[in-house]
């Protein structure tokens, strides 16, 4: 019997991430997952995500939703208990803009890991100017951010949560540094809360096999995106 719920995905994928933790925190663990090669993409995938061809896509029934931060809204919305987006109306709307400011930043801080030269340090400092105005706007905030209820991962800790796991291995792989402890205390102070929450440590991929995959890919890079 096919299951309600399936996820294609990609097991290094921040995206996908996001969306293996929203489910189980709604409590929807009986769903089908299809790991995906995002280098040798499957007809399904293509089928399913024509316009931009990527993953995560997420099948409820007969219904195809695509891209993460949409796909939490759709799962926010459908299944009710245990919210990831505040229910005021403006906080909604600041943790949909920062959300959206997270997704911006990923493309500096991605192309810090696999540019070389003048290109990397230009994104590194980029990236770092955004990592500031993120730091200097939560300043003071306690707890994680606009999780409704305790112990709740909210809509905009998913948005964030490459910058507290992925970014670390980015860095490493693609030999930069940003993520200063002592210049982004705030943020240093959510990544510790972040990775040892119990449903976050449940869903994070191995960060030594991330490594190992990060570091090749930054070597590779330009032959694989060349095409």
């Amino acid at each position: 019997m096919a299951k309600e719920v399936t996820l294609l995905g990609f097991w290094a994928s921040p995206f996908v991430f996001r969306v293996k933790v929203a489910l189980q925190q709604k409590g929807v663990v009986d769903y089908e997952y299809i790991e995906e090669d995002i280098f040798n993409k499957s007809p399904r995938l293509l089928e399913l995500n024509p316009v931009y061809k990527k993953v995560p896509v997420f099948i409820h029934g007969e219904k195809v939703v695509n891209e993460s931060l949409i796909i939490l809204e759709y799962i926010d919305e459908t299944w009710q208990q245990n919210p990831l987006l505040p229910r005021d109306p403006y906080q909604r709307a600041m943790a949909r803009f920062w959300a959206k400011y997270s997704e911006e930043l990923m493309v500096k801080a991605f192309m810090a890991l696999v540019l070389k030269g003048e290109a990397k340090e230009k994104n590194a400092k980029e990236f770092a100017e955004g990592l500031e105005k993120i730091e200097g706007e939560f300043k003071g905030k306690s707890g994680l951010l606009f999780a409704e209820g305790e112990g709740n991962i909210g809509y905009l800790e998913l948005a964030f949560g490459w910058i507290l796991y992925w970014l670390p291995v980015w860095e490493e792989a693609g030999s930069f540094q940003i993520l200063d402890p002592q210049k982004f205390p705030v943020i240093n102070e959510w990544s510790t809360k972040f990775v040892n929450h119990p449903l976050i440590k449940e869903n994070l991929p191995a960060r030594d096999r991330m490594l190992v995959y990060f570091r090749k890919l930054s070597e590779e890079f330009f032959t694989l995106f060349r095409a």
